[in-house]
């Protein structure tokens, strides 16, 4: 019993990191039906960001998470006018290709500068573990971080697109984009708010696994993001609450895996339930099916 709530304690965490990467995949998918395959890089770039910034200049967490957030943003928004919109009325293929592109030349030109060297974060947070039952549950404050930061960020996230007016024109846009044209929303401007945002929730990210694991190397976003990949798709890619809940369930299902069936087994496990949630219901876990008119 001790063995599995420290595992799902683990499991939060993870599933934290996955949940804010996943935010970005459902956020461009919802707006205009791309899987951006570069965001994963883009989460890497935020950690590379964020360790400059503690390494090199010395500053303190907090300001190296929103600069990194700021950067990452920018970066997103600069992706979609060089990549993205040029083929936005392509075939879905040339979307694809170009995606995967774009992640590579991140993944390279950042081995370039960096060296494609592990490198180890400073500490910026103290570690604290705190136990509980006896001491058999640890649970450290960098757990507690991570999550908080988490939860603050989605309620950010939840209030911008629902009570601001760049929410609403990025729920017409998600909704029918001709008809929110022709009601005056400047298309391209909320494509490039939604990228901001979710490349922002992924810089984060990246900072935050930086702190929590302490290393980062310019491959890390490649795996990380597939993962977020699988967890939007489970709760329903273009849904965010849906998102959310992929990123948790995939957290905590890959930490008890590894507890419990080995870790090497724990990334088939997260692609083998995406095979089955396809299967079983191809709109995702909160997904509704939806009518077309021919």
């Amino acid at each position: 019993m001790e063995q599995l709530l420290q595992q799902l304690v683990n499991g939060i965490s993870l599933g934290s990191i996955y949940a804010l990467i996943a935010l970005g995949y459902t956020m461009v998918y919802g707006i205009i039906n791309l899987i951006n395959f570069a965001h994963g890089d883009i989460y890497m770039v935020g950690a590379y960001v964020g360790f400059a910034l503690t390494t090199f200049l010395d500053l303190s967490f907090l300001p190296s998470l929103l600069i990194s957030m700021a950067v990452c943003s920018i970066l997103g928004i600069v992706v979609e006018k060089v990549a993205y919109k040029p083929i936005r009325n392509s075939t879905r293929i040339a979307a694809l290709i170009t995606a995967i592109s774009v992640s590579l030349f991140l993944e390279y030109t950042m081995m370039y500068f960096v060296k494609p060297d592990t490198r180890t974060f400073p500490e910026v947070l103290e570690s604290k573990r705190m136990t509980f039952l006896g001491g058999s549950v640890i649970l450290d404050v960098k757990n507690i971080y991570i999550v908080v930061i988490t939860i603050v960020l989605m309620v950010i996230l939840q209030y911008i697109v629902h009570r601001t007016k760049t929410g609403k024109a990025m729920r017409a846009v998600s909704l029918d984009k001709e008809a929110a044209e022709l009601m005056g929303v400047d298309i391209n401007k909320t494509i490039s708010y939604t990228f901001a945002l979710g490349s922002a929730l992924a810089g984060a990210a990246g900072v935050l696994v930086g702190v929590y694991y302490n290393t980062i190397n310019p491959l890390m976003g490649v795996v990380p993001g597939l993962k977020a990949f699988v967890a939007a798709v489970l709760g329903g890619i273009g849904i965010i609450p849906g998102a959310v809940f992929g990123g948790f369930f995939l957290g905590m299902t890959e930490t008890l895996v590894s507890a419990y069936g080995g870790s090497i087994f724990k990334d088939a496990v997260a692609f083998a339930i995406l095979i089955l949630v396809l299967l079983v219901k191809p709109n995702g876990l909160l997904g509704k099916t939806i009518k077309e008119k021919v």
